[in-house]
């Protein structure tokens, strides 16, 4: 359901220590909220307190996603979002910049405008299945010019629909280009062997996205070398 939201753990959250912090996860499109559950676990085990934030991706868009969101992070909270999940906390935070987010760690966003998704829009049998989600995932953002720390996960694995849509840039993994991943005011941002879909399972991401929350950076020691 739109808004809805599911708590993992418990506790007080120490101000300025991203330790035991509250953190919202958002899934992607076409996607149930069930889908960011082994980040939320691993995230609750690293001691974070991770909650996760459902939407309607197709029927109910940003117009409704956005607000919903605005209200759920009145209190503090750094965000995980994978693909159109980062660009509704973007568009959120973009809105309403005063919100007590610290960081944002985003899993293959297309922060640039998504290829694949104007190639789908160009198509009269399937544009309908990106709904009210077409216009934001075919713009995405120019820049991120806000205060919190903003980090982006990548993929270049390119197995999935998308390639078959998108006339890409360079590597991608399979749905998103690495360039659409790119945006000018990025705290940081990384490279890693997996898919878009891949990405919501991986080990890799979970550690990078713990590290980022701990540390607004990601560990590239651990990371294959980010694309020009």
């Amino acid at each position: 359901m739109p808004g809805e939201r599911e708590a993992h753990g418990a506790g007080p959250v120490s101000p300025g220590d991203p330790q035991g912090r509250r953190v919202l996860l958002l899934h992607g499109l076409w996607m149930p909220r069930a889908c960011m559950a082994w980040h939320a676990r691993r995230l609750r085990r690293a001691g974070f307190r991770p909650e996760l934030f459902g939407y309607d991706t197709v029927g109910g868009g940003p117009a409704r996603a956005v607000p919903e969101l605005v209200e759920a992070l009145c209190e503090p909270a750094d965000i995980v979002a994978h693909s159109l999940g980062g660009l509704i906390a973007v568009r959120a935070l973009e809105r309403e910049p005063d919100l007590p987010v610290g960081r944002v760690v985003c899993l293959g966003t297309p922060l640039r405008g998504s290829a694949a998704a104007t190639g789908i829009a160009q198509l009269p049998v399937l544009r309908r299945f990106l709904g009210r989600s077409a216009g934001l995932l075919r713009r995405g953002c120019l820049a991120w010019e806000g205060d919190a720390e903003l980090g982006m996960v990548a993929g270049d694995s390119g197995r999935g629909l998308g390639r078959f849509f998108g006339n890409f840039e360079g590597p991608s993994d399979g749905t998103v280009a690495i360039a659409e991943t790119r945006v000018p005011g990025l705290a940081d941002h990384i490279v890693l062997p997996t898919s878009h879909s891949g990405m919501l399972l991986s080990r890799s991401v979970s550690r990078q996205i713990i590290a980022f929350l701990r540390t607004g950076r990601f560990d590239h020691g651990q990371a294959t070398p980010a694309v020009p």
